[in-house]
């Protein structure tokens, strides 16, 4: 049956090609897009899995790929879509003779195409053994003008070889380290020293999977070339030449973004951020779909199984495959329905639950639960799994990122992350307004109160902090001790100083005794035995707005910043000192 439909398809030219773009960070226009098919509306083989599924098991991948490409360059040039043409080519169909002989290069001179407007994007869906003889088919069409791209890097076989095997043009990042980068240190860093392997030898990332502005911003400032996803565009069959209205603002923004691991400690770091978005399987799938599935996908070490959007199960791999390589068994067993062998008590989490409760949940749970994973929802409905091994690399990388940079009593970023953000600042020409926040006659109450209610004051007043700031633009940093520095986007940096004085004020007199607030203040003892009254703590902040260009070094906003301090401690206690003048002595 799914024979015929698929002779059908191709036979009758049923294919449906969309493009989806793929976006220049620092063009803002569309490097080109990439073509996606679908089957015929309504068909069994509409979806693309369903699609090259069916061509695999009947044998037809050769031909079936070598109509998409047809139809994917007919329907390029009918659309009058303009720049290149993202092509994905699976590893055994690069020597199709179509595309070696030259009828592929004939048919694009034919539609007005050039070849270098062409890039043949290799799928990374089955293993790769003949690398010398990948390359030299690479070869050959690189000698003809196209240009080359590797599909999922940090997904599949053999990716990280392929990139150094084959030399590719563009390294496709996939979606799995994009999704929720904004938030998760671990896929930051690792998309970063990606970005730094890219421009050492001269490819271009493409981060593919966008979805919200707030991973587009990110990738915006980190450097990545090009990005492609529902953010930018959804696939299409006449895609838009121009980005959208919200993508163009996003691309305008001037805001720079906050790096994970410099971000304030609260609760960013979820289930969501080691989700994986790994396809479910229904309850009636057939063991031996599962099981062909897990043999073509090493990297995937669970199947989650799920009902009208509700998650009933989970699959192990190493579980069933266990299972059927006991004699007779895929012959008894793999016609049936696989719920027969999944995991019906799955762990379930909610995908906001943070990654420190996670952790202690799969610490007391069952033993299994550890190798299996975990499925993430929200709503109750199925969002995707999560893996041990990856939770427990976040959590490490967590660990060590607050030993080497973070303050250890309020675990806000330290002075390496304030310099670098200040940095970037600098460097990205924004306005922002850099607030030296101190704590005045803190020495007297340390030492009456002990250092206990020391820190609980330190802990209060950065609390504060995060309060009143806009954690998507605002950088909060402890210095160390009682010294804080705000690195201020917001507009309205000024009222914000203003709250935080006040709620501070307010939400530290419980530490004081009712003695001292009668009087006002606190008694000690000088070196000569004589009693001195001392003011109740309060907070001074000095700020620095900085205009692109007036600053040239952190060196130089910390000095500015630390002098404005000063002249906010020189006054009555729980004020704001504003330096109006520029570094070279001029009024602002």
């Amino acid at each position: 049956m799914q024979a015929e439909e698929l002779d059908r398809i191709v036979a009758d030219g049923l294919l449906r090609t969309v493009f989806q773009p793929i976006l220049g960070f620092h063009t803002r226009g569309y490097l080109g897009f990439e073509a996606l098919i679908r089957g015929p509306a309504g068909s069994p083989l509409e979806s693309p899995p369903a699609l090259f599924e069916a061509a695999a098991r009947l044998g037809l991948t050769l031909e079936l790929e070598r109509a998409c490409r047809e139809q994917s360059l007919r329907a390029f040039a009918a659309a009058g879509l303009t720049g290149k043409l993202f092509l994905n080519v699976s590893p055994q169909c690069l020597g199709d003779p179509v595309l070696l002989n030259g009828e592929t290069l004939h048919l694009l001179r034919s539609l007005g195409l050039a070849p270098s407007s062409i890039v043949i994007e290799i799928t990374e869906n089955q293993k790769i053994s003949d690398f010398a003889g990948v390359r030299c088919l690479l070869d050959h069409y690189r000698g003809l003008g196209y240009e080359i791209a590797i599909d999922d890097l940090g997904e599949g076989f053999s990716n990280l070889r392929l990139w150094t095997e084959l030399h590719p043009q563009y390294i496709k990042i996939d979606r799995h380290f994009i999704s929720g980068i904004d938030e998760n240190a671990l896929k930051f860093q690792m998309v970063r020293s990606i970005h730094g392997l890219a421009e050492a030898c001269a490819a271009h990332i493409i981060a593919e999977g966008i979805e919200t502005a707030a991973e587009f911003t990110m990738l915006r400032d980190l450097g990545i070339a090009y990005g492609q996803g529902y953010f930018i565009a959804h696939p299409h069959e006449a895609p838009a030449a121009v980005p959208g209205a919200e993508v163009a603002q996003a691309l305008a923004g001037r805001h720079i973004s906050i790096f994970p691991g410099m971000q304030p400690p609260r609760a960013r770091a979820t289930a969501r951020t080691v989700l994986r978005h790994v396809v479910p399987v229904s309850p009636e799938t057939l063991n031996d779909a599962v099981f062909q599935r897990l043999e073509s996908q090493p990297d995937e070490h669970a199947v989650p199984v799920v009902k009208d959007g509700i998650p009933v199960g989970l699959i192990n791999r190493h579980s069933l495959i266990d299972r059927f390589a006991r004699p007779y068994r895929r012959e008894l067993y793999g016609r049936r329905a696989c719920s027969q062998f999944m995991d019906t008590s799955p762990l379930i989490v909610d995908h906001a639950i943070s990654v420190q409760e996670l952790g202690r949940l799969l610490s007391r749970s069952a033993r299994h639960h550890m190798a299996d994973g975990f499925i993430v929802t929200e709503d109750g409905r199925y969002v995707g799994i999560g893996y041990s091994h990856d939770l427990m690399a976040l959590i490490t990388e967590m660990q060590i990122r607050a030993a080497r940079y973070a303050n250890p009593l309020t675990q806000l970023p330290g002075n390496v992350p304030i310099d670098e953000h200040i940095a970037r600042l600098l460097e990205g020409g924004v306005r922002f307004a850099a607030a030296y926040c101190d704590l005045d006659r803190f020495k007297p109450f340390n030492d009456v109160y002990g250092y206990r209610h020391g820190d609980d004051m330190i802990r209060i007043l950065a609390e504060t902090l995060l309060l009143h700031c806009d954690g998507t633009l605002d950088f909060v940093g402890h210095i160390g001790g009682d010294d804080f520095l705000v690195l201020f986007q917001s507009a309205d940096w000024q009222a914000r100083c203003v709250r935080v004085i006040g709620h501070f004020e307010e939400h530290s007199r419980h530490l004081f005794s009712a003695e001292d607030l009668a009087r006002g203040g606190i008694l000690t003892e000088d070196r000569r035995g004589q009693r001195v009254l001392h003011r109740l703590p309060s907070l001074s902040i000095g700020i620095v707005p900085v205009e692109p260009g007036s600053f040239h070094s952190h060196h130089e906003i910390s000095t500015a910043a630390a002098e404005a301090k000063k002249q906010a401690k020189k006054q009555a206690g729980g004020t704001l000192f504003i330096e109006r003048r520029r570094p070279d002595g001029s009024a602002a």
